[in-house]
């Protein structure tokens, strides 16, 4: 069998410590908290959540919308919630104006005030989420960014921005926006389910 060229706990550690480095900043817990509220408020006022990212960003999207339409740990109502991800969609928008406008030419379309846009870029310069985060700015619609490094310019732009701070590679940054969306999740079923409803 061929050797490695790398230690799978350099690999593992790494990974802890980019989760304690996040865990340790002293605003964590309530950016998280104001994100969930933020979030079940539009979906109590009759909105709804539009999620997106680029590569393993829109698979960490598509997962947290289906987790709300679908079910993550109760049996509860579906959540209002979609993903920007259909290739129709993408493949059209990007040919005929360009990659940068396929999430905000979703949102001037199907968003509406109140909404919120869960925008997911582990460097935080994605175009297509700064130019969504422009779109929910004239259309009233409240943007949350799961983001990496240092937020980029996307930190500025969006309404809440959750920053992992970590400047190597995306996966590190992937792997705790994945927990943060778990979160979310659990947060929203447990603000917007009744006690009543089981469990499996």
């Amino acid at each position: 069998m061929a050797q490695l060229s790398f230690d799978v706990m350099d690999d593992l550690k790494e990974s802890r410590q980019t989760f304690d480095n996040f865990i340790a900043a002293p605003d964590t817990k309530d950016v998280i908290e104001k994100a969930i509220h933020m979030m079940a408020e539009s979906i109590q006022n009759g909105g709804m959540v539009i999620s997106a990212g680029n590569g393993g960003s829109m698979c960490d999207a598509m997962h947290f919308a289906e987790e709300l339409t679908g079910r993550y740990r109760l049996n509860r109502p579906s959540l209002p919630a979609v993903s920007i991800c259909d290739p129709c969609h993408i493949t059209c928008v990007g040919n005929d104006y360009g990659f940068d406008f396929v999430f905000s030419r979703f949102l001037e379309g199907v968003g509406k005030k109140g909404d919120v846009f869960l925008g997911i870029s582990t460097s935080g310069n994605s175009r297509n989420i700064i130019e969504a985060c422009r779109v929910c700015k004239e259309k009233g619609m409240k943007s949350i960014c799961l983001l990496g490094k240092d937020g980029g310019k996307i930190k500025s732009l969006c309404d809440l921005p959750i920053i992992v701070p970590h400047s190597g590679y995306a996966d590190r940054i992937q792997e705790v926006h994945t927990t943060i969306i778990h979160i979310f999740i659990r947060g929203l079923e447990c603000l917007l389910t009744s006690p009543q409803m089981g469990q499996n």
